[in-house]
């Protein structure tokens, strides 16, 4: 699947020196490093960030949970050089290279390892409910039994947009791309249960967004 455009409004990018700096990315670090920490399982060892974006978000989690050690992924080749950037310039040793990977796209479980831990953040709303659908399927064929999926990001509730930013941001996103918007929260704990994705926990976050968090069955 090639990678979709995103309208203006849900991508602020900006290059400092050989690194992007996506000011949203920065601001959210923290409390989804805080999320990680509260959530991912303790006995776990490898953890895959999917849609690693710019980089800045890797090279924090791997600081935070050094006991991981971290994968990040992404599908635009241009932030793949920010992202090897991040990790050289934080000189972690639990943090590998940056490898391509569209993680809406069928089949992408069977060239990666088992992973303890999956991230994803802030990209649900920019694809369509087919790739949506495909990535849950993709994670959880990732997964090790136990393993952990956490999804951030602005949701529907309940079928309903909860604030009028929300409701702008969404329109802008359909009008872009009618395929692709927030996806329900209810939608996503079925369409996570038919891959046996259990969920574990659902948490209001900072800036209306949720997380959502699955575990792979043990069975």
């Amino acid at each position: 699947m090639p990678v979709r455009s995103t309208p203006g409004t849900a991508s602020v990018a900006n290059p400092e020196g050989g690194k992007l700096f996506a000011p949203s990315a920065a601001r959210n670090l923290d409390v989804l490093a805080d999320l990680l920490e509260q959530v991912a399982p303790p006995s776990g060892h490898t953890a895959l960030e999917l849609a690693s974006g710019t980089g800045q978000h890797v090279v924090g989690y791997a600081t935070r949970l050094p006991q991981y050690t971290w994968h990040p992924t992404e599908a635009d080749p241009s932030r793949l050089h920010s992202i090897d950037a991040y990790i050289a310039e934080a000189a972690l040793d639990n943090v590998r290279a940056a490898k391509a990977l569209d993680a809406t796209a069928a089949g992408w479980s069977a060239t990666q390892e088992p992973q303890d831990l999956i991230v994803l953040s802030n990209l649900m709303h920019l694809i369509s409910t087919p790739e949506a659908r495909c990535l849950l399927r993709e994670a959880a064929n990732t997964l090790t039994p136990g393993g952990r999926l956490v999804i951030y990001g602005p949701f529907l509730r309940a079928g309903e947009l909860t604030s009028p930013g929300d409701a702008q941001f969404h329109s802008s996103l359909k009008a872009h791309d009618p395929e692709i918007g927030y996806k329900d929260d209810f939608d996503l704990l079925d369409w996570a249960e038919e891959v046996w994705l259990s969920p574990v926990e659902v948490i209001e976050m900072p800036a209306n967004n949720l997380a959502l968090v699955f575990a792979k069955g043990t069975a």
